[in-house]
């Protein structure tokens, strides 16, 4: 299993800011791996259950997820993300401070059967991409909520 993690500050109210990682076809603007990310169904409730169908590059390779939210609370998102290869988790954890959002961001992937034999060796990988996050998911949240603190029109 890999573990990755990062805290970071975003200048924006935690339940904006919490309100926006909720949906996760955002992905699209702060993940660096992510291509697309879709509902996996249109009209369903940004709620626990929520299901998401993400298509990432990873060292060249694309890769199919169904990403489920798993726990939807006022300071905390889980999202699991599953294929035949892999278990993929984000884990947010978010606090106020001084107006501000920190978001500590963790990222766990367990790879299964014959892939669990490249987990050593992808380890700095998920480490870059861990860093990527963290220069920009800031940007994706001021694009969307803009300098005003608020969702743009």
């Amino acid at each position: 299993m890999i573990e990755v993690e990062r805290t970071l500050t975003l200048r924006h109210p935690l339940p904006d800011v919490v309100a926006y990682l909720a949906d996760f076809s955002h992905a699209e603007e702060w993940d660096p791996g992510t291509v697309t990310c879709r509902p996996a169904k249109a009209g369903v409730p940004l709620a626990e259950g929520a299901e998401w169908l993400n298509v990432s590059t990873f060292r060249g390779r694309r890769t199919e997820l169904r990403y489920r939210l798993a726990r939807r609370e006022d300071q905390r998102l889980t999202f699991v993300g599953r294929n035949r290869t892999a278990t993929s988790t984000d884990d947010l954890t978010f606090r106020e401070e001084s107006g501000a959002t920190v978001l500590t961001y963790r990222a766990r992937i367990e790879f299964h059967g014959l892939a669990r034999l490249a987990t050593p060796f992808l380890r700095g990988e998920f480490e870059r991409l861990g860093d990527e996050v963290t220069h920009q998911l800031p940007h994706a949240v001021d694009s969307h909520f803009g300098s005003g603190g608020g969702p743009k029109p």
